[in-house]
């Protein structure tokens, strides 16, 4: 409402103006009910340095005159109605840290011009349309703190080198895409992870034992691939997992009895698969965990009554098998 003439522009609602130069520093209207496009002529306001406008009803293409705030750090535009491309003019926004851009309806490929923000902490594209391969140059932000592609048609593989300059990344959410190929190996140099949501798509190969050494992992979701082989046991080494997501695959072998070390565990999800063998004993070591699921599956033996040391648990779901 006070966005009128008799109000200085820097006292409107959401506009932030420098001390000194009374020029915009700040446009952030998050959950306004505001709707329609958004103007071209923003690009002109060149000391913006935060742009929120999240989580309203704006639609249509975001104008590529946006790449030319050269001093943008956020750009937050998430949950809102926008179609179109990503602006390969978004590569000009070298001082960005933060581009959220996910909840929309954006289509086309990455653009690989955003490999060149070189200070960016968090890359959020999840929840639109986009297909075509991820630009492995963007693997090479070491800045990164956080990667969210996931609910999209992404294919093509995961570079075996993703990691060699992410040793920064925190979360990787690549979830619920299409693509192909095996987890790389060297998965461990993304040492500081504590997410890693690779689940739904069309990954092949075994998991990697490296994954043991991801030792701050808190999430780990694999689930929904056509991965195979066994649990390597080396996923003992994660003393920090609180969820372990490895439904809908072919893995085979017995559930590793070094499950037992997960003390911080709180869901586990492991069928269907084509895991058999007895409930390791050791299950009971996991004192805090809530969920415990393990369906359609080839387990055998008794239900270890270690079981009855899980004083948090809600739920458990251990059918059909051949306990």
């Amino acid at each position: 409402d006070n966005w009128t003439t008799s109000h200085s522009f820097c006292n409107w609602t959401g506009v932030t103006c420098g001390a000194k130069h009374k020029r915009i520093k700040a446009l952030n209207l998050p959950n306004m009910n505001l709707i329609g496009t958004i103007p071209p002529e923003l690009g002109n306001l060149s000391f913006l340095a935060s742009l929120n406008l999240s989580g309203n009803g704006f639609h249509g293409d975001l104008p590529g005159e946006l790449g030319q705030l050269s001093r943008l750090k956020l750009v937050d535009l998430s949950s809102n109605f926008f179609t179109g491309e990503i602006p390969s003019s978004f590569g000009r926004l070298n001082q960005v840290s933060d581009l959220v851009l996910s909840n929309n309806n954006l289509t086309g490929a990455i653009p690989p011009e955003i490999s060149n923000l070189l200070n960016m902490r968090t890359l959020d594209l999840a929840s639109n349309k986009l297909y075509g391969s991820i630009p492995s140059s963007i693997y090479n932000i070491s800045s990164l703190r956080k990667i969210s592609l996931s609910l999209n048609s992404l294919s093509g593989k995961i570079p075996d080198g993703m990691c060699h300059h992410l040793s920064n990344l925190e979360a990787l959410y690549l979830g619920t895409n299409e693509l192909s190929g095996q987890i790389p190996t060297t998965i461990n140099e993304c040492k500081n992870l504590q997410v890693l949501a690779l689940d739904y798509n069309q990954l092949s190969g075994s998991i990697p034992r490296s994954i043991g050494n991801l030792t701050a992992l808190t999430e780990l979701y694999l689930g929904g691939n056509n991965l195979e082989g066994e649990i390597p046991w080396e996923i003992g080494n994660l003393l920090n997992l609180e969820i372990f997501f490895a439904v809908d695959m072919r893995l085979t072998g017995l559930i590793p009895t070094s499950i037992g070390n997960l003390t911080n565990l709180k869901e586990i999800y492991l069928g269907p698969n084509f895991l058999e063998g007895e409930i390791p004993w050791e299950i009971g070591n996991l004192l805090n965990l809530e969920i415990f699921f393990a369906v359609d599956m080839r387990l055998t033996g008794l239900i270890p009554t270690s079981i009855g040391n899980l004083t948090n648990l809600k739920e458990i779901y251990l059918g059909p098998n051949f306990l």
